[in-house]
């Protein structure tokens, strides 16, 4: 549930702060009061695109926040993204700048990819230009699929699985099904390349230390001089031993006279001692050090063998390795064409018995969800004031089975009395998809984990008795689910639990837009102005009184 929406900054908003309750929250206001910002900041708080237009003149941001309370089911997904939770509450915060926005939840950075992933969890936004959803027949098999629940979702992933499975054998069945001149051509390239990397006898690992070996023997005339001076600045000739050999002499004279001194010769001895390995150490390596010029040219020339290799066919000995592998598969498979085409085929057939085997169950499985789909959609369209209506699904076999399988589905619809039913797309008006729409938002909230519907202009195309028919849906609706919606009659908002008013005003030298909470007797005045009375009189009041009773008894 939506518990609370804080926006800043944002438009015409200069900051405001609502708390929603649970059931049925209704927001009215004048047109152009800013009803559709207020819903759309909530959009931007969940990952939509932000354009630093939207930040209000001579802010440096804009900033929304909102807080969710979830439940322990929607707490264990939020916990499966990494979401961090405290007290079954999550509070998302999106900060927009000019150049940049920066998005938090429960105070950890997150990007809009995650926000929208966490959205799909918490709230559904539903805008006019949603219902056109309806209208794309291309998502008709998509809504049904998603009102299948798992068990059908389960079924679809598993025949997309074999469907991957089956183009990838035919597509590698069609790259290599070749003529004779083509395979030679092809088998002559792949065993030059197998050759050339196989008489190399490359060993993972050893151009690094060729690298290594190359360095030292390339900077060797500079390492004989930095060595020769360290030896002479250490030696016993005047270097720093002789130097240290002096002065344990002299301390070895004196430390009779006092158990500290005894301390600083041990000490001094052990520096001596140090020093004269380090000597006898690089006296040894200057000696062994000799420049050969063969083994330097040698490990030049395996040097740049390797790395030819590399340039060639991969950026590393192993990826080359690899490579080699797969030129040593190509070639087989080159010299033995016609049986590896067999096997492949006779793969290919496998695979597509599985795949039509999924594609049969998945049909079987549609066809029982349509059926039901199909009466529950009609019970709650005849509940939308339809002077006629009748509602099913066509399912249609499709030429060849593709990665949603064999179905295509159409949404068939009825309206009027001796009509035959038709495509919804060919016969739906827009006051008509918005009911059909609410009615499909109806039978699928069961199956959805969001708590929260938001809904801008629901009412869009219809009034009167009609309007009273989704009001009375709209309040069936917000006993499972919190409901949030924009409206501008006063039918639906006589049946709000939670009454917003939204309001735009001049203060100073700018224009502010305002959201609170409407008190019983504010909301009946709302009410009244929704109906279209000029003037607010008793006579009005008494009529949106009597409104809201009547609404309260069809909850």
């Amino acid at each position: 549930m939506l518990v609370s929406l804080h926006v800043k900054n944002l438009a015409l908003i200069e900051e405001t702060e609502v708390f929603f309750g649970p059931g049925l929250n209704i927001l009215t206001g004048e047109t152009g009061a800013g009803k559709s910002v207020v819903l759309g900041s909530v959009a931007l708080a969940l990952g939509a695109k932000a354009d630093r237009d939207m930040i209000r003149t001579g802010a440096e941001y804009a900033l929304i926040e909102l807080t969710f309370e979830v439940t322990e089911n929607v707490r264990k997904a939020l916990e499966e993204l990494d979401i961090p939770m405290e007290d079954n509450q999550v509070i998302l915060q999106r900060r927009v700048m000019p150049t940049r926005s920066i998005c938090r939840v429960n105070g950890e950075t997150v990007n809009t990819r995650t926000l929208k992933e966490l959205a799909g969890f918490l709230i559904d936004i539903h805008g006019q230009h949603d219902n056109q959803v309806l209208l794309q027949t291309k998502r008709h098999l998509e809504i049904l699929d998603g009102y299948g629940g798992d068990v059908l979702l389960k079924k679809r992933e598993e025949l997309h699985s074999a469907w991957q499975k089956y183009t990838a054998i035919n597509r590698e069945i069609e790259e290599n099904e070749l003529d004779e001149s083509a395979r030679k051509r092809e088998l002559s390239l792949a065993s030059f390349e197998l050759e050339e990397i196989d008489n190399a006898s490359l060993i993972v690992g050893e151009d690094e230390q060729l690298e290594k070996d190359y360095r030292r023997m390339i900077n060797g005339k500079k390492i004989m001089e930095a060595l020769g001076t360290a030896y002479s600045l250490t030696d016993t000739d005047n270097g720093a031993a002789d130097h240290i050999g002096r002065a344990l002499r002299e301390m070895a004279a004196v430390t009779s006279y006092d158990e500290k001194l005894e301390e600083f010769y041990t000490q001094l001895n052990e520096v001596d001692g140090l020093l004269n390995d380090f000597n006898r150490s690089v006296s040894e390596y200057m000696d062994d050090a000799e420049f050969d010029e063969e083994s330097f040219l040698t490990t030049e020339e395996r040097l740049n063998c390797i790395n030819r290799l590399k340039d060639k066919y991969g950026k590393t000995i192993e990826k080359v390795l690899a490579y080699a592998e797969k030129k040593r598969e190509e070639v087989e498979r080159l010299n033995n064409q016609d049986a590896w085409l067999n096997a492949k085929r006779t793969e290919l057939e496998k695979a597509k018995k599985e795949m039509l085997r999924a594609a049969e169950q998945l049909t079987m499985l549609r066809r029982q969800t349509a059926e039901q789909f199909s009466g529950d959609m009609q019970s709650a369209l005849s509940d939308m004031n339809f002077l006629h209506v009748e509602f099913s699904v066509s399912l249609t076999e499709k030429e060849h089975c593709g990665s949603d399988g064999m179905d295509d589905a159409v949404f068939l619809i009825s309206t009027n009395p001796g009509e035959p039913m038709k495509p919804l797309a060919a016969i739906a008006s827009g006051g008509e998809l918005s009911r059909i729409m609410l009615a499909l938002k109806t039978i699928t909230a069961r199956q959805e984990q969001v708590g929260t519907l938001i809904f801008d202009e629901i009412d869009a195309g219809i009034s009167g008795k009609t309007a009273w028919k989704v009001s009375n849906k709209l309040g069936i609706l917000s006993t499972t689910h919190q409901i949030i919606c924009i409206t501008h009659l006063p039918q639906i908002a006589a049946m709000a639990d939670n009454h917003f008013y939204i309001e735009k005003n001049v203060v100073g030298q700018s224009t502010v837009t305002n959201i609170w909470e409407l008190s019983e007797e504010q909301s009946l005045s709302e009410l009244a102005r929704l109906s279209g009375a000029v003037e607010i009189t008793p006579s009005v009041l008494a009529n949106a009184k009597e409104m809201k009773e009547l609404a309260e008894k069809n909850k």
